[in-house]
């Protein structure tokens, strides 16, 4: 039966909910914050003409994202040009770089070269990780979660082992490869699941599959062109989009929740699916009606925070991928200033992006853009000294990399974004950039739940729950709470 239902934030998760509830027939109202979609994948262009995507800026696990617009009737060549990016990344390390080729058979010769026997250990590898991709993808993320007993399934059963939940992926690797650079290039993808390669299970090899098989991928435009392709898509099934609205107050009686307070006013609906930080959307519910106090966010380990620079380069840079990794020091001392110390690295390793390598419609002419971003623990003070301070650090190894000279004086524009800004525009916990991390106890079941356990109207979607961090798991999050809020019978709220 038809509902009327309110999704709070226009993330992925909630352009994903959004299309779904409103293509179950539902009357969809998406409430956003910010004068347009996306939440942290906004985009933005500066006067002098360089366009910036805020947030996500790798294109993998392509047919995850296909499979969405499928859904609908759609493809992804309908709304943007995807490309693949060849070489798909560079990784510097402190005596030289590691090209990553778009072939998988050219990426199977630079094991070999780096390390005998490491070719034939890749295709190893890489079978075990398309069985966790292929079993993950479509038997895994798409459960609710709201017990074990929905993994009793015929195909996850039989292949439990296989899965190697219980197996951390810094020991898998170790496993199969020797060389630390291979370790390091095999080591990286689980960074964008928040947590050390020593705390993720291996389960998560599937990330290896997704990114080096499937290939590193582009949209022509920017990432945002993603953004606005579901955009379009909900509002073809008949969303409203309310832009510059923010809701203030969630208001529930009798175990349901009655109106939302929007702009200082007050509005009725039948269900509300907060796509929005979930700690921050219980702040807007009464506490008896939150799921979780203030102890157990506490308690959670959270996906590192972010300092980003967005820097406009008058000039071309010489010898700069589209995607660069500077991993000249050693990852776990970083990664211990984020988990463990929670403390601005010494010797930090950072991330370049460079989407003007690739796309000459996001910057001037005879010029550049750089997207630069240092993991950061939660919660950190984030001076504008400090920001300033790493921003000389990552120039000086991008001119010792490249061999450009005063890189700082080509600069004529230049933004920053960090922990406070997390929380200034997104209410995001503690700063965080990615949610909560993947590890074993906040895997599945043991996430927030997608449903309010005292509301019976209130579902929660994004990074924050099932199935969890990045693009492809919020796009799958909106599915999964839109079926959910479907299949749960009508009651009206007036």
């Amino acid at each position: 039966m038809k509902k009327r239902i309110a999704i709070i934030g226009s993330g992925f998760s909630g352009l994903s909910a959004a299309a779904y509830a409103a293509k179950a027939g539902h009357d969809v109202h998406v409430f956003e914050q910010h004068p347009q979609p996306g939440g942290r994948a906004r985009q933005f262009t500066t006067p002098q003409g360089y366009v910036f995507d805020m947030g996500p800026s790798w294109y993998w696990m392509p047919d995850i994202l296909e499979s969405f617009f499928a859904d609908f009737g759609y493809r992804t060549a309908d709304f943007f040009e995807l490309v693949s990016l060849d070489p798909q990344f560079d990784m510097i390390f402190g005596d030289g770089k590691m090209t990553v080729p778009e072939k998988y058979e050219h990426l199977k010769l630079l094991f070999e070269q780096t390390e005998k026997g490491a070719g034939a250990q890749l295709d190893r590898f890489m079978r075990s990780a398309k069985y966790k991709y292929e079993t993950g993808m479509q038997e895994f993320v798409h459960k609710p979660c709201h017990n074990w007993l929905e993994f009793m399934s015929p195909a996850i059963a039989k292949g439990a082992m296989k899965l190697d939940l219980l197996t951390s992926f810094r020991r898998y690797v170790s496993r199969y490869f020797r060389h630390p650079k291979l370790r390091a290039l095999m080591e990286f993808p689980v960074i964008f699941l928040g947590a050390s390669p020593k705390n993720i299970p291996a389960l998560y090899s599937l990330m290896n599959y997704g990114g080096y098989v499937l290939g590193t991928h582009y949209p022509m435009g920017g990432f945002y062109e993603l953004v606005k392709a579901m955009h379009k898509v909900a509002e073809s099934q008949g969303a409203t989009f309310h832009f510059n609205h923010t809701v203030e107050e969630i208001n529930a009686e009798n175990g349901k929740v009655t109106s939302l307070l929007i702009n200082g006013r007050y509005y009725e609906f039948d269900a509300v699916i907060a796509s929005s930080d979930y700690h921050h959307t219980e702040t807007l519910l009464q506490p008896s009606w939150r799921n979780y106090n203030e102890a157990y966010w506490q308690q959670r380990t959270f996906a590192p925070s972010s300092l980003i620079w967005y820097l406009g380069v008058t000039e071309k840079i010489p010898g700069l991928r589209h995607h660069t990794l500077f991993f000249e020091h050693a990852l776990d001392d970083h990664i211990d200033c984020i988990y463990g110390e929670k403390r601005w690295p010494e010797n930090p390793l950072f991330y370049c992006c460079c989407p003007s390598k690739t796309d000459p419609g996001v910057v001037p002419e005879n010029s550049d853009n750089l997207f630069l971003l240092m993991p950061l623990a939660i919660g950190l003070y984030d001076g504008e000294a400090t920001r300033e301070k790493y921003l000389a650090i990552m120039l000086e190894r991008i001119e010792k990399h490249t061999g450009i000279s005063s890189l700082s004086s080509k600069i004529d524009y230049k933004k920053s974004y960090c922990v406070s800004d997390f929380v200034a525009d997104y209410h995001a916990y503690g700063g965080n950039a990615y949610g909560l991390a993947n590890t074993l106890n906040q895997t599945a079941v043991r996430k927030p739940k997608i449903r309010n356990h005292k509301i019976h109207n209130l579902f929660y979607a994004g990074q924050l729950t099932v199935p969890g961090p990045g693009v492809p798991p919020a796009i799958i999050s909106g599915k999964i709470v839109a079926n959910e809020v479907t299949k749960q019978p009508y009651e009206t709220t007036v």
